[in-house]
């Protein structure tokens, strides 16, 4: 959870490379199946949608195999992902071959590039604002340091984990999925 989005942010407007963002916008994720099957392999086949706020769109197609972490706290898993632009979309093709939605969450996201890391910070309809942090162990470290949150405050939970937290600290349920396509919740960046 990050306790003030708004100074974290301004922390990483210096921290990067130009000031800025290299990607502010919505980020639209559905996850598909066909009868659990891949769940049951805790497995995830994911379409990712990237609406920018400069009015960019593209798609993105992911398999994520099971999850481990390291001694360390690190999260790993198998993963393959493509960019696609322009066609139908995927989610489209997915439905085509039998595969149905099974999980929504949409997001507004700034997205940084940081000491080697992707920083993330995520504002979700009504939940925490998290930050996540990908790359290699001395990149994700690295970043970390430079967000200036506590370090103890990471881990490599899941979402449903954040979700149940937030639930338990405010007595509502988090929402993670927006009711209309062109909703913006008043929280959000603009």
């Amino acid at each position: 959870m990050v306790p003030d989005p708004e100074s974290l942010r301004a922390t990483l407007h210096r921290r990067g490379p130009s000031g800025f963002p290299v990607y502010s916008g919505r980020l639209i994720d559905r996850r598909f199946d066909i009868n659990d099957e891949l769940t049951n392999r805790k497995e995830v086949l994911r379409v990712r949608r990237y609406e920018g706020l400069d009015g960019t769109i593209h798609e993105e197609l992911a398999w994520k195999g099971p999850t481990t972490v390291s001694p360390q706290g690190y999260k790993a898993r198998p993963e393959l992902e493509c960019r696609l632009g322009g066609g139908a979309p995927i989610a489209d093709l997915l439905r085509a071959l039998g595969y149905l939605p099974v999980h929504s969450v949409d997001r507004f996201v700034e997205i940084y590039a940081i000491d080697g890391a992707t920083v993330r910070i995520e504002w979700y309809p009504e939940s925490d604002t998290l930050v996540e942090v990908e790359g290699d162990a001395d990149a994700i470290e690295r970043a970390v340091v430079a967000t200036t949150l506590v370090r103890e405050t990471f881990s490599a939970d899941g979402l449903a984990t954040f979700a149940a937290r937030y639930q338990r600290r405010t007595g509502r349920p988090a929402r993670l999925a927006l009711h209309f396509a062109d909703e913006h919740p008043a929280h959000w960046p603009r």
